[in-house]
Parts: structure tokens; sequence; C-alpha cells
């Protein structure tokens, strides 16, 4: 007998077990659209409310990753693995963290999205490269991630399209926060990536999508269950957004601030620890490396030696980018027509900053997206921001802003200002490596 909708919609509203066969079946539903729009809102409010069970979220995962394209990689003989930030201000960690895998001996196969809402994209972050292809066809992907080592790619219409359906119905109406809805989300994506390791970047904070360490806890404990569940070796790390995680923010000056940290020529302290705690994890975890030690030190050499570095370029290359970007990326990146500094408002010390506030000051220069058929400005955006526990004098730079216009620059200087919190004391400041989820 046919699944009927309305009777599957039914026994999770009453919060009874979904049996996995159905589930396959509304799945494949969404994908060929004999189920309604409807129906799949009513699903996602009747999961909202009673949840899914870890059975049940596997088979909603696999049914999704199933309803495209599953990619495999027999020809690479390197472990495959990849990284899954749930999103902030300042997270560039993907640019140098594909690299310093790639030099360590891991196949990358990065598969990121555009940003929406306050969080930034890694694809706007790429595409601020002058002839980078955020959508290459099938071949140079491969070719690239064999040859290179990484690649970062958008997402073809053919990885896990009935999670593309489902997802844009669910931001619709209000369902997005359903933890088992994000989970197989996350998941699909990845599994369709033939990946055979994983690694979760789950952040907690002012300037998260979950706030509170117990919702963020919960989230990265379902991905991990529900991942190694599935098949795929998977685990997690906890890190703090309380604050921008690097000192820029945008699109173009998070490439400058990327190519910095490869280089050396500079490197936010947070953003470094963060960077290496996922990529001593990333190895530990597809077997690279025998012990958490070895990992480090492997992570470590693979930026300070340079090896990174030349990934980076052999990538952006590879790619359609610029040959000498590295070395010439002032000459090639987009620069903004006003540049100014924001002065600090008075003396005393960062106690705190609406790091929300901070990525939302980026969308109203134009470097962030209202509505995802937004256009972004690579050039626009924040830089030298300065951390939790600053001391500053009246007048001292808090930020640079990168402005199209001067009402825009005011507009983004007074969101800044209003974001920073400065006063008498001491600041609370969470370790960028809050903690670690295995299975």
């Amino acid at each position: 007998m046919s699944l009927l909708p309305q009777e599957f919609i039914r026994r999770k509203r009453d919060r009874q077990t979904l049996d996995e066969k159905d589930i396959a079946a509304f799945v494949a539903g969404i994908t060929d659209e004999t189920i309604t729009e409807g129906q799949i809102a009513a699903f996602a409010m009747a999961v909202f409310f009673n949840g899914l069970s870890r059975d049940e979220t596997v088979a909603l995962t696999l049914a999704m990753r199933d309803s495209g394209d599953v990619l495999a990689w027999p020809d690479i003989d390197r472990p495959v693995s990849d990284k899954h930030s749930t999103g902030g201000v300042g997270d560039n960690v993907s640019l140098m963290l594909a690299p310093i895998l790639a030099a360590c001996g891991v196949a990358v196969p990065m598969i990121s999205g555009r940003g929406l809402g306050h969080t930034g994209g890694t694809l706007d972050k790429m595409e601020s490269i002058p002839g980078y292809s955020v959508m290459p066809d099938n071949a140079l992907f491969r070719r690239t991630v064999d040859e290179v080592g990484c690649a970062i790619i958008g997402q073809t219409g053919r990885l896990a399209p009935a999670d593309k359906r489902f997802y844009g119905i669910r931001d619709v109406t209000a369902t997005v926060e359903s933890v088992p809805l994000i989970t197989g989300s996350i998941l699909s994506k990845k599994l369709a990536a033939g990946l055979g390791s994983l690694v979760l970047d789950v952040k907690c904070g002012n300037g998260a999508f979950m706030d509170d360490p117990k919702k963020a806890e919960t989230l990265a404990r379902s991905l991990v269950d529900v991942a190694n569940a599935a098949g795929l070796s998977t685990s997690a790390l906890i890190t703090a957004m309380d604050q921008p995680l690097a000192s820029a923010a945008g699109n173009a000056v998070e490439v400058r601030n990327a190519v910095d940290f490869l280089t050396g020529a500079h490197r936010d302290a947070r953003l470094l620890d963060v960077t290496l705690a996922l990529a001593a994890e990333m190895l530990l975890r597809s077997g690279r490396a025998a012990s958490h030690g070895e990992a480090a030190d492997l992570a470590r050499d693979a930026l300070d030696s340079g090896a990174a570095t030349e990934k980076f370029q052999a990538m952006v290359t590879a790619l359609g980018g610029p040959a000498d970007f590295v070395e010439a990326m002032d000459r090639h990146l987009p620069k903004a027509a006003i540049v100014r500094d924001i002065a600090a408002p008075q003396a005393g010390t960062v106690l705190g900053i609406d790091t929300r506030g901070v990525g939302l000051a980026v969308v109203t220069l134009g470097g962030g997206r209202r509505r995802a058929a937004d256009a972004v400005d690579h050039a626009v955006g924040l830089d030298e921001l300065v951390g939790l526990g600053t001391v500053l004098q009246e007048g001292d730079a808090i930020a640079r802003v990168h402005a199209r216009t001067e009402d825009e620059a005011a507009e983004a200087e007074a969101a800044v200002i209003a974001a920073y919190r400065i006063g008498e004391g001491e600041a609370a400041i969470n370790d960028a490596v809050m903690m670690r989820i295995a299975d």
C-alpha cells in the first residue's frame, strides 16, 4: 500500500514511532513533489513539538542523503574528511583548515554554504577571490581534490535535494530550531559527500545559533550519535562564539585575515586555538594520526612550514583564481571606498560584545543577506575588531569599518559601538574550545 501522507503526519502528531520505510517514502515524496508544501510544514511542526527518536532521525537522514547523488572517492588513496560549523561571526576557519589537512595527507572535499542572517558564509568569502569558481563541474572538483588535496565549493542541486526543499519550508514555518531536523539537514549533505569521517564545530554564545551551552551540547550529541549510527565516524567540538572568532568580519576582509593567518603575518589567538583543535580532531578521527599529541604536531607543522599556504594557493589556482593570489592578495581583493577607524566612546575594559550585533553591522554594510536572493558586496566589512578583555582609552580604535558610502559607514559605526560594552572590571572569557563530544 502506498504511503498516505496525512496518516504519516497524524502518527507523529500523536507521538507514535514512524516506520523506516514510511520515512523513506515521505522523503521520496518531498523530492518528487508528490508531497505538498502544506504536508511538509505539518510534518515539520509535528516533529518540532514531539521530536524524533535516534533511529527515526537516522532513517530521515539516510533518506535525504539518498534523494540525490551520493559521491564516492574510489581513486583517492588518502582518508577523506570534512568539518561542518553551525556558523558564527568572523568564522573563517574553513579557509585555513582545508589546506592544513591537505598538507597532512587528508583529502578534504569541503562543500560549503552562503551566509544568511548575521552569520557569514564560506562561499561568499571565496567569491571575493577573482576568478575562483565555487560551482565547478564534477570533473574539476574531483581533479582538484585528487591533485591538490582540498576544494572548497558549493552544494550542487543534485546533492540531498530533499533537504533543500524541506529546509526552505522549515525556514518560513518557524520549525528551523528542531534538533532532529537540524541534525538530518546537516548530516544528509555530509553523508552524500562520501566522507570517511567528519568533525563538527558547534558554536555556542551570543553570536551563535545555539546561545545556551546545554542546547549546544544537545545538538552536538544528536549530530554525533546520528552520524555514527549512520556509519560516518564523527566527533564534535563545542566552541565559543561570545565574540567574533577572527578580528575580521565580512568577505574580502576575512580572506585577507585567513591568508595572513596561513603565512604567519598575523594570527588571532582564539582563531588559532579553534583551527588547530579542529585540525587535530580531524587528523585523529580520519586515522591520519594515532594520538592527539601527534595530530596537534602534524597540524602545527603543516601551518608553520608553509605547506598549508602552498595548498591554499594551489586550490585557488586550480579553481580559477590568480596564480599569485597569496603574494599579491591586496592587488586582487576588492576594496571599499571608505576605510576608517571606529573609536571607543569611553575608557575601560571590553566586558561584553553583542556578537550578533557585529554580524548584523556587516549585513547593514551590504556584506551579508537579508534574503537568500540578495547580492553581497565582497569589499565591505569590519576588521581590527578588539576582543573581550581589551583595555582601551577613550578614542582608541575598537574596529575599522570598510564601507561603500559615508551613510553606511556611520550606520555600521553606531551598530558596532552599541555592540561593545566597555566598563570597569574584568571580562568573563570562555575558553575558545569548550567541550569535546565523541562516540
